[in-house]
């Protein structure tokens, strides 16, 4: 797969050099003004808001600079590594500037740590599962340094956490913050992390064109991690009780949050020469990002995605957008002509049909299904939101396959 010409204008030595020229030292912020309008002009739910925002990226800017060093050692080429080692430091010193806000403005803690712990507890469910792979995916990259393994690692680095969750952020924060006049110096700091950010994902694409050309294992692996990250990146911004105040009282929505995620992920996978359209993930790249947007949060609104709730009701809309999305990720070529029904004993059972490569889904019963699976429709959107590994939930009879032996043997394969 050859290089798009937006990799191919990105050189290593101009990346470099860039960093060079845009150094700039997050001790030197001054938080006073901050300080004063923090307790001034933003009211109670601003607040709220802003340290539930400010507080994920303290901790993502944290955990990247701790996870950095497996991706300088896997790196094959010395431009990587020299490259890398700069955005280590770059991750540092926004930890730095966060870690200094808590303490001067928020008044969290006068020490990492201390802050660290403190803001803990307004981190998201979404959030936590992402970071937590960002953790075993460079615990992986020390054992396993294939490309396939790296090209996962600079996926989930630089074009999720980066460009799909990160940047859509920082725009959203400087934006809502110069309108309002507020927090000066947060939002001089910001607009040096926002150029940062902007480095780091350039290289990031560059990286991944050349990964995908020299080994085109590299792309079903991204599909791979990706499929496997997807309800947890939907569910990173979702406000503390669904309140959408904490986004709308800083003057956007979490639809415009979304959609600048959808675009910044198509236009990177784009860029590094991958087709989002094949990767089998259960996005439909095929529309455009505000409608992905959109699909993404009438999930979580209704409880699909997410942590967990108690009592969820189905609703028709979300539940066929829930099965659209599984029928974007079967692998109909692992058994054509099959058919799989779900029986679902709390709801409106639902089947699928696998015509050669393609499959199709609807609601309603199969005279003769190939394989049913049983289960409480709460148990389904546990397994599909990965709340709940399915072989575990296989275990403990929460779903009870039966059908042809053909096919229980070939599921876990058609389900990736």
């Amino acid at each position: 797969m050859a290089p798009t010409v937006a990799a191919e204008k990105i050189t290593y030595g101009d990346l470099y050099s860039r960093w060079e020229q845009g150094n700039w030292r997050a001790t030197e912020i001054d938080f006073s003004v901050d300080r004063e309008q923090w307790h001034r002009d933003l009211d109670e739910i601003q607040r709220r808001s802003a340290l539930w925002t400010y507080s994920m990226f303290f901790h993502g800017e944290d955990s990247v600079t701790d996870n950095l060093s497996p991706f300088i050692d896997a790196a094959p080429r010395e431009e990587h590594k020299y490259f890398l080692a700069t955005q280590q430091a770059d991750e540092a010193r926004h930890a730095v500037l966060f870690a200094r806000f808590m303490d001067e403005v928020v008044g969290a803690g006068s020490d990492t740590a201390t802050a660290l712990a403190r803001t803990d507890t307004h981190l998201t469910w979404g959030f936590r599962h992402v970071f937590a792979r960002l953790d075993t995916i460079a615990s992986e990259l020390r054992r396993d340094r294939s490309l396939p393994k790296l090209a996962q690692a600079i996926t989930l680095y630089h074009l999720v956490v980066e460009a799909t969750l990160a940047q859509p952020g920082q725009h959203f924060i400087e934006e809502s913050l110069r309108q309002r006049g507020l927090l000066p110096g947060l939002r001089e700091g910001i607009a040096h992390v926002s150029r940062d950010e902007q480095r780091h994902i350039a290289f990031g694409v560059k990286m991944l064109s050349e990964l995908v050309r020299e080994d085109p294992g590299c792309v079903t692996a991204i599909g791979d991690l990706l499929r496997e990250l997807l309800p947890y990146t939907t569910s990173v911004f979702v406000p503390p009780g669904l309140d959408e105040r904490y986004v709308t009282s800083f003057g956007f929505t979490l639809e415009q949050v979304h959609t600048r995620g959808a675009e910044s992920l198509d236009g990177r996978l784009r860029a590094a020469g991958i087709d989002p359209t094949t990767l089998r993930v259960g996005l439909p790249f095929d529309l455009p990002p505000e409608e992905r947007a959109r699909r993404g949060l009438t999930l979580v609104r209704a409880g699909y995605l997410g942590e967990r709730l108690d009592g969820v009701t189905p609703d028709a809309e979300a539940t066929a957008l829930l099965f659209d999305g599984l029928r974007r990720t079967v692998d109909a070529t692992q058994a054509p002509g099959a058919t799989v029904q779900w029986d679902f004993t709390d709801a409106e059972p639902w089947h699928l049909r696998l015509d050669g490569e393609a499959a199709s889904v609807g609601p309603g019963r199969l005279e003769h299904p190939d394989l049913v699976l049983r289960c409480r429709f709460e148990d389904w959107l546990d397994i599909v939101a990965g709340r709940v590994d399915p072989w575990r939930a296989l275990l403990r009879g929460r779903i009870r396959p039966r059908g042809k032996l053909r096919m229980l043997v070939r599921a876990p394969k058609l389900f990736a």
